[in-house]
């Protein structure tokens, strides 16, 4: 395990029905456990407790702890109205960020809805999706980095007798914040925050556009492989929620939004077993970039 010593991490084996367990020491390495109260509950956040700089948004369990492994107390539990967030504090070199953290599940269909759920709650400067990716190109390797530029939706179009027509329509984060995220890929200083093994080669950044739509690419001989490469052709990597959380982050005034991915598989050279050893590896480094990214951006609000 890697990464300098920013502060105490809580993991998510929190029972809510009492008080949370965290781990703290350097480097992640010390445990400690504090006293548990017999039959404690937890009492409902008042409405001034609703606060958060940052919403960091994931969709599945590996890439939620990483970033939760990130995060210290205290720790809090909000449910917006159905979507259960937890927030902790981000203690970096720079700032200390209060944030709320959420696991959505997988798909794009319900990612706007949390989305707005989260900033009519927290009201956050910055908004971020963290999680992992699939490459398309032979430019990235796993473990990777891929930070959005802009996003295509690619399965929009008119599917005809003969042939399909694209209509895709792109979303794009704020100016600001790709800005950001271009100088932290150009100081790479975010790889030692990584919590993973180090790999063979280190892990690089991208900012560059992404592709997002419903359908998982299995194969890269595939249809939606095919159509990816002749109509998302710069497009580094593939997701499923980036576009409608985008979008979602769009209709409201004021707030930045970025996607981060880590790529844990590519269309090629897929074997059984991968999803495990890299899925957790590629969320890793999209969560140390993404710290690396708020303890450096100022959104100006």
């Amino acid at each position: 395990m890697t990464g300098d010593n920013y502060g105490n991490h809580f993991l998510g084996n929190t029972t809510f029905s009492g008080n949370p367990v965290f781990q703290t020491g350097e480097n992640n390495h010390n445990h400690q456990t504090p006293a548990r109260t017999e039959h404690a509950t937890r009492t409902p956040a008042r409405a001034e407790d609703h606060r958060a700089d940052a919403v960091v948004i994931t969709a599945i369990s590996s890439e939620y702890t990483a970033v939760a492994r990130h995060l210290s107390g205290p720790v809090g539990e909000v449910n917006a109205r159905g979507t259960l967030f937890r927030t902790g504090t981000l203690r970096g070199a720079r700032r200390t960020l209060r944030i709320a953290l959420a696991e959505i599940g997988p798909g794009a269909v319900g990612t706007g809805v949390h989305v707005e759920r989260a900033l009519t709650t927290f009201d956050p400067a910055v908004l971020l999706f963290v999680g992992v990716a699939g490459g398309l190109k032979e430019d990235v390797r796993l473990g990777d980095v891929v930070v959005a530029d802009a996003i295509y939706d690619y399965e929009t179009g008119k599917d005809g007798e003969d042939d399909f027509r694209p209509r895709a329509k792109t979303a794009a984060p704020s100016h600001d914040a790709v800005q950001r995220a271009r100088d932290v890929a150009a100081r790479g200083e975010w790889q030692r925050r990584a919590l993973s093994s180090p790999l063979p080669d280190p892990p690089r950044a991208f900012v560059k556009p992404v592709a997002a739509g419903s359908t998982v690419v299995a194969h890269e001989r595939s249809r939606t492989a095919e159509r990816l490469r002749r109509y998302c052709g710069d497009a580094l990597a593939v997701e499923m929620e980036g576009y409608g959380f985008l979008h979602g982050a769009y209709l409201t005034f004021g707030t930045h939004a970025l996607v981060i991915r880590g790529i844990s598989d590519m269309l090629s050279g897929k074997t059984p077993g991968s999803d495990d050893l890299w899925q957790p590896i590629a969320a890793a480094h999209a969560a140390a970039f993404a710290c690396a990214f708020l303890d450096l951006f100022d959104p100006g609000r």
